[in-house]
């Protein structure tokens, strides 16, 4: 056990699946994996570890922001033992071309701050995703047909910003998405040698205005999961 993930030893897999909202966590697990167990309900901050097609994985969620994320990578990753963390979560498109329900695959992630920031000094770090798991995706998905966009997002810490002058650079230099934690799942993986990818469904468009509800966003992500345990698993 540590502080925020009640897991014994054992209880979690190799590799982990993380969205941000802890009932996405259970509606994966129990739709996805067989012989499911909850591992984990500190603080509600739901995990599962179960099988898919014979492979253990644990679904965990690590809540909003990147602080809240670097708590549970962290734990996992020097506590359980963690090898592949997959974010598997929602984003908001930058780009005209890409839609609702869109697949963005996060290759790498600019941020103005995280919490790994202050380890680097005066030197902007470039946090990227794995390749292997970056290319696999990326097949899983084509194959799939699913319409899927591979580049730069945007680790932002502020929910409700208003930076209209930052969006516009943004867009400006190909970001696909804002969202709210690939950065430090980035820079934490890097740092400890393991492997890390954050796979993105768009749930809303900062340009139309157009978004997916909360009902839709819980359990309507269905298509990413599968491409983030196919990733996983071959």
């Amino acid at each position: 056990m540590t502080i925020h993930i009640g897991a014994r030893p054992g209880q979690i897999a190799e590799t982990v699946l993380m969205p941000g909202d802890p009932y996405r966590a259970r509606w994966a697990a129990e739709t996805y994996l067989q012989g499911v167990e909850l591992v984990n309900e500190v603080r509600g901050m739901l995990g599962y570890t179960g099988t898919w097609r014979g492979h253990r994985v644990t679904f965990q969620a690590h809540g909003m922001g990147m602080p809240s994320l670097s708590i549970y990578a962290n734990e996992l990753i020097r506590d359980y033992g963690a090898q592949r963390l997959i974010r598997i979560g929602s984003a908001g498109a930058l780009q005209e071309h890409i839609g609702l329900r869109d697949i963005v695959l996060a290759q790498a992630c600019s941020t103005l701050g995280s919490p790994s920031r202050s380890l680097f000094g005066e030197m902007q770090f470039a946090p990227v995703a794995d390749f292997g798991l970056l290319s696999a995706a990326h097949a899983a998905a084509v194959r799939r047909g699913v319409a899927v966009h591979v580049g730069g997002v945007y680790s932002s810490d502020t929910f409700y910003d208003e930076r209209e002058d930052l969006t516009r650079q943004l867009r400006r230099h190909g970001t696909l998405a804002v969202e709210m934690e690939t950065a430090e799942l980035y820079a934490l993986a890097a740092r400890h040698g393991r492997k890390a990818l954050a796979v993105l469904t768009i749930s809303d468009h900062i340009l139309t205005g157009k978004e997916l509800s909360s009902g839709e966003r819980e359990t309507g992500f269905g298509a990413m999961v599968e491409i983030a345990l196919e990733t996983a698993f071959g």
